[in-house]
């Protein structure tokens, strides 16, 4: 990201990085682009463990799973720093991944599409292996996580553009077999700083946001200049960024930071929009769960004006 930045803020280099950048997606046809929301991936898959897939109770349903990236010791990293600094790459690097990284839970899985040398993950240009950690209910590092999910019930809160008018948001207890093999967002009143203004600390908000799901209807063309000018001017710019969907499968990523812009910046696009809720069922089915459910339930059918607007007490 830093080096995104720095970019932006060197005519030449801005000149290659906007080359580079609208070449990637006009070699792609009939890309669609859609919003970014906050921080905190997660994705929805079978329970596994050590790689094999294991039904763990409710007739293995697709369970949680929470991004984590396994990330070098302090003595690795400097070492690592110093090598770039010396070499300007980090190819050629060598890593113990036994030694050299921190350690992780048990349950820790590397993502699907790292590489592995000699039955060991391989990490990244960055020097992380990207990874997922089941979300147990009991875990208080992912107490916000397990906020949303009700594995009795078999369902998880999600934020998604209404059915019947797509210029309202709506947010729905969602079968978790729905989910199956996706990955989303986390957002809420204790991610990344709130932007969205959900909630407060009195009673937390937090839903999950399905990536790809929130498309933009009027997206800006793909050049440097009017990106910018896009995310700074216009309404439905107010936004964290802006992730291309290409016929090939390709994501193509641009966050404001990339463009020197900064985030967030008043008002949000997502957090202005009106939202109903459609949480349905009885209060007493969430009796034994979960409190954000029961408070959802309560208010099922019930529309808000903006999304930051949501409040229990009536």
């Amino acid at each position: 990201t830093k080096s995104l930045v720095k970019f932006v803020r060197c005519s030449a280099r801005t000149v290659t990085f906007q080359k580079g950048f609208v070449n990637l997606l006009e070699n792609r046809q009939n890309a669609t682009p859609g919003l970014r929301p906050a921080e905190d991936t997660v994705c929805f898959s079978d329970r596994r463990q050590g790689g094999a897939v294991q039904k763990t109770g409710l007739s293995g349903q697709p369970y949680l799973w929470a991004r984590l990236d396994r990330k070098p010791n302090k003595q690795a990293e400097k070492r690592f720093k110093k090598y770039q600094h010396s070499y300007k790459s980090c190819k050629g690097f060598t890593w113990n991944v036994e030694e050299d990284f921190k350690t992780v839970p048990e349950t820790w899985i590397p993502a699907h599409r790292v590489k592995h040398h000699n039955g060991h993950p391989v990490p990244d240009d960055h020097g992380h292996i990207p990874g997922w950690v089941p979300v147990d209910k009991d875990n208080k590092q992912y107490c916000w996580h397990s906020s949303v999910v009700d594995y009795d019930v078999g369902a998880a809160l999600v934020l998604r553009p209404s059915s019947d008018d797509e210029n309202r948001l709506e947010i729905a207890a969602v079968p978790l077999a729905d989910l199956q093999e996706q990955t989303l967002e986390l957002i809420g009143t204790n991610v990344n700083g709130n932007p969205y203004g959900l909630g407060s600390k009195k009673q937390p908000v937090h839903c999950l946001v399905s990536h790809g799901s929130i498309r933009i209807r009027n997206p800006p063309p793909v050049d440097f200049h009017q990106l910018c000018s896009w995310l700074q001017e216009s309404p439905e710019g107010r936004v964290e960024g802006i992730v291309w969907h290409c016929n090939d499968g390709t994501l193509v990523k641009v966050h404001r930071h990339h463009l020197g812009l900064r985030w967030p910046d008043g008002d949000t696009c997502f957090g202005t929009r009106p939202v109903v809720i459609r949480v349905d069922g009885t209060v007493d089915a969430y009796n034994n769960s979960k409190d954000l459910f029961t408070s959802f339930c309560a208010l099922n059918g019930h529309c808000f004006s903006r999304l930051q607007d949501i409040q229990f007490e009536l």
